[in-house]
């Protein structure tokens, strides 16, 4: 059986001149709704009938151990590889941030940037602004060796965002950050998260970054999601916070850590 994988756009109606407005149902329906998802290789089903819905401006963290087929998933919702079976519906716009920048070394910050956009007058003006929303404005010109490894992640970022993704999928995008840097990172994320309201997928082995950051957090564990969770810890959220403590302590026990 082959899969059924779908964009939103394909679903929405269409007019040669002008798009048509959305209706109601178009408005509440799920950014990524995926029904039945297998991957298979060889003879193990990596996926083995995963459903998930995530809806747009929904920030959902995606834990599980090694090997449980965590980026494999975001591949398949990436449009990098593709189901053996079930369904997958996502939406046309999607941009993928990995865990190392993936800068072309050849080309200066604003054109990592900027590179893939549409040729036109405003797209200097749009990947300077972009770059602003990252506090990297005045990099604009600098070669990305010139870097650091904090600063190169915010260009890959603004890269992602520039495009205006209804969903954005992030693949470890902190893990070979400092510490302090890190932090510094998800602050951003979140923020221009709220600001451009896409539905994110945080791939993560991180607990508490899923926590500090996400809606909902699930883990993936032999094949399925083994939890499915709304995060109603207070904001600002603090890992002193009881409830912070807890919904870890949860999180933990599913991946095997007592």
């Amino acid at each position: 059986m082959t899969a059924d994988t779908t964009t939103a756009a394909a679903l929405a109606p269409s007019s040669p001149r002008s798009p048509a407005p959305p209706s109601a149902a178009e408005r509440t329906a799920p950014a990524v709704h995926l029904r039945g998802l297998r991957r298979v290789f060889g003879t193990r089903a990596v996926l083995d009938g995963v459903d998930l819905s995530i809806a747009r401006g929904e920030f959902v963290a995606l834990l599980g151990a090694s090997g449980t087929g965590k980026t494999t998933l975001l591949r398949i919702l990436g449009a990098l590889d593709q189901a053996d079976e079930g369904t997958v519906l996502v939406p046309p716009v999607r941009t993928v941030v990995f865990q190392e920048p993936r800068l072309v070394p050849s080309k200066r910050v604003l054109a990592n940037v900027t590179v893939g956009l549409p040729r036109g007058a405003a797209t200097r003006e749009t990947g300077l602004k972009a770059l602003a929303e990252v506090g990297l404005e005045r990099h604009a010109e600098a070669w990305p060796a010139t870097l650091s490894g904090g600063e190169a992640q915010r260009v890959a970022l603004a890269r992602a965002l520039v495009r205006e993704p209804q969903l954005l999928l992030l693949d470890e995008p902190f893990a070979a950050l400092d510490a302090l840097t890190r932090l510094r990172m998800q602050d951003l994320v979140g923020d221009l998260v709220r600001r451009h309201r896409p539905a994110v997928l945080l791939v993560t082995h991180d607990v508490d970054e899923a926590v500090r950051l996400a809606d909902r957090v699930v883990v993936l564990r032999d094949g399925l999601l083994a939890r499915d969770e709304a995060v109603t810890v207070e904001s600002p959220r603090d890992p002193a916070d009881p409830a912070f403590a807890d919904l870890r302590r949860r999180l933990l026990a599913d991946l095997g850590v007592h």
